[in-house]
């Protein structure tokens, strides 16, 4: 019990306000709802932010962490433009309807427990901190990989049903 005492008090407290935030928002997302698009891009804009923040430039002894984020990245940007969320487009207000999904709930949770738990590891044990750093980074790239392909297609997507209908 004091071991995850002492990782929480540790944990800066904008990493709750981000989860809560997060929380939030996939709550939100499972039910039916309509939103503006520039809405819909703020998760995603949030995760490649977290991301990209992780690469760490002039950090690293190596070049291994940023090869691990550069490839998860690539990996991951094709899932992330080829499994976009359904939407319809409400015509007169221009916001896009999405059906409720536990689907975001999922994702946020995964994602930020996998962010959060290398943060934990590379902090706590210097012995697997090299090993964290790269599946750290590996993490972020995959998660920002996924989160861009996912941004780069609902815009293109809302335009072409905007584009089809009119």
């Amino acid at each position: 019990m004091t071991f995850a005492y002492q990782i929480l008090i540790h944990t800066p407290v904008w990493v709750f306000a981000l989860l809560a935030f997060l929380m939030w928002q996939a709550i939100q997302a499972m039910r039916p709802r309509k939103t503006p698009i520039w809405r819909a891009l703020i998760v995603p804009v949030v995760f490649i932010v977290w991301g990209v923040s992780r690469i760490g430039f002039g950090h690293q002894d190596s070049a291994w962490p940023l090869v691990a984020w550069v490839a998860a990245a690539l990996a991951l940007m094709p899932l992330g433009i080829l499994t976009p969320r359904p939407f319809e487009v409400d015509h007169k207000s221009g916001e896009i309807i999405r059906p409720g999904s536990a689907f975001p709930l999922i994702r946020n949770l995964i994602v930020f427990g996998l962010q959060y738990a290398v943060s934990v590891i590379s902090a706590i044990d210097a012995s697997d901190r090299a090993l964290a750093i790269i599946v750290g980074r590996a993490v972020s790239g995959a998660t920002a990989g996924y989160f861009i392909g996912s941004t780069i297609t609902l815009p293109v997507a809302y335009r072409r049903k905007r584009a089809a209908d009119t």
